[in-house]
């Protein structure tokens, strides 16, 4: 044999030696996972209601990182603090992407700002957004936050069978406010309200799993536009928000063009930085739209589950209680100035935010590059879920009582907020893409718990046995995880309460 033989066989051993090594390492890169069908993968594996219930068992085959296939496409889903850190933190560069989501993006022009794609424009709105939302400005929604939340105390005490009304009202009240300068709204059948409500729920119904078969199967895409309804629907909607939007935000961009005086609001402000931030009129009008739904959903959902716990945890109720005639007395109702001085009310809100997160899942988010983490390749477009209603319940991160409900675990010895730096839960979110208006929504859940308890006692209702009836633990399913209806009782908290109330109630009109 010829040494050419010898060599050409050489080559051959080692090609062979290289690809079998591959092969092997191949099988080991990827993140370990459940094994699913042929081409569908894990589709019927995952609860499609409560997917969190799905992610804590295979954490506990998989570890705190394991891959799923969706129909070929890889989710990651990160279930330990440590994992969301490194990531979608320390690494936030090539994981604040979101997933591409066609049909909405069509619908919105690829203007909704927290389900934006992760670029320029993304980045332009960001800066927009923090100032007028940020901790300095947040005093100047202060009157709107203290009015409404004593209207909201109001009703729900004069009226508790129609608490999510009151709820509702009060919340679209104050982010209209925020964002627009516009007066407390009387009823959610006022045009504005039903037109945003619209706006919401298409956005919202369109990202569902299974709604629209393009996100499925995304090459059918490229079919011209007479064979796509999904594209044609998407357009006429677009249009017609764009048309309503525009009305609401160049009303106050023109009273700046014209050197007029404006109360201090999102899109005042908007208006007064556009060139700054080179933001189109467009543009303008869909970040101030987008960020009205974001926080009203997000705010009544959360004080919804607030009223619900204080039904299941009366000594809660009733320690915030105390706080509250320690510090602020039964003369006056509570304001912006006492929130330093009811540390349990704030870890009320923290708590409350903990326990039952409005997005149990968060949002998505999508590598930009290919990444190496402990060993594991993740490539480009593999799409990020963070378990973060898990998280919320780590005994980990919360102890062995994570499951209870308990505002002391934000307080130290002399019983005042641990770290007033941290939120001290996941609810906002992560890295660049952590939630830019939390500081007021903190605020408006802040100073509405603090005037509902200091107001009230909420009670269970009672059965025809004579036994209290407690709401139900488990929230509707949807992209915001919800309470289910439940009711309860109210009673004035003293003898002058219900007086002082209706008294700052009508001081308001």
């Amino acid at each position: 044999m010829s040494s050419l033989d010898n060599n050409l066989g050489v080559v051959f051993l080692l090609s062979l030696t290289v690809i079998f090594a591959l092969y092997l390492t191949n099988d080991k890169k990827h993140p370990p996972g459940p094994r699913g069908l042929p081409i569908l993968g894990n589709v019927f594996q995952l609860d499609p209601d409560r997917p969190w219930i799905s992610y804590a068992k295979w954490k506990r085959i998989y570890g705190d990182l394991f891959q799923l296939n969706m129909a070929g496409q890889p989710i990651l889903v990160l279930n330990s603090q440590k994992v969301v850190k490194d990531l979608l933190e320390k690494r936030s560069s090539i994981y604040s992407d979101r997933p591409k989501w066609l049909a909405m993006n069509e619908m919105t022009g690829c203007m909704d700002f927290p389900l934006m794609r992760y670029g320029e424009l993304w980045r332009r709105m960001r800066r927009a957004s923090e100032v007028p939302l940020g901790v300095k400005m947040t005093s100047n929604y202060y009157r709107v936050q203290s009015d409404q939340a004593l209207v909201l105390a109001h009703d729900v005490l004069n009226q508790p069978e129609n608490w999510k009304f009151h709820v509702q009202r009060a919340s679209t009240s104050i982010i209209l406010s925020i964002v627009y300068d516009t007066p407390p709204i009387q009823s959610l059948s006022e045009p504005s309200v039903q037109f945003m409500d619209h706006l919401i729920n298409r956005t919202t119904t369109t990202l569902l799993p299974g709604s629209n078969l393009i996100e499925i199967f995304p090459i059918l895409s490229s079919l011209p536009l007479f064979l796509s309804k999904w594209r044609r629907d998407a357009q006429r909607d677009f249009k017609m928000f764009t048309r309503q939007i525009e009305n609401m935000f160049l009303p106050i961009k023109n009273r700046f063009d014209k050197g007029e005086e404006q109360p201090p609001s999102f899109c005042a402000i908007l208006a007064e930085t556009q060139m700054r931030h080179r933001m189109s009129d467009l543009e303008c009008a869909w970040l101030g739209a987008i960020l009205y739904g974001a926080g009203e959903e997000t705010t009544s959902t959360a004080l919804g589950w607030f009223l619900l716990c204080m039904i299941l945890f009366p000594r809660v109720q009733e320690k915030a209680q105390e706080e509250l005639d320690k510090v602020v007395g039964r003369a006056r109702l509570p304001s912006f100035s006492d929130m330093k001085h009811l540390p349990y009310i704030q870890a009320i809100v923290k708590e409350v935010l903990r326990w039952q997160v409005p997005l149990a899942l968060g949002v998505p988010h999508v590598t930009t590059e290919d990444d190496y983490y402990e060993g594991y390749l993740i490539r480009k477009g593999t799409i990020c879920i963070v378990d973060v209603k898990g998280l919320n319940r780590d005994p980990d991160i919360y102890g062995p009582d994570a499951d209870d409900f308990r505002p002391e675990r934000y307080l130290d010895e002399e019983g005042m907020i641990k770290d007033e730096t941290s939120d001290g839960h996941f609810a906002y979110g992560f890295g660049n893409r952590i939630c830019v208006g939390r500081h007021v929504a903190n605020n408006s859940l802040f100073i509405a718990i603090a005037t509902i308890l200091w107001s009230m006692t909420i009670s269970p209702v009672k059965g025809v046995d004579g036994n209290p009836i407690n709401p139900d633990l488990e929230g509707e399913p949807g992209f915001l995880w919800r309470p289910k209806p439940f009711s309860f009782s109210t009673q004035p908290r003293f003898d002058d309460a219900k007086f002082l109330v209706q008294q700052a109630r009508d001081d308001i009109n």
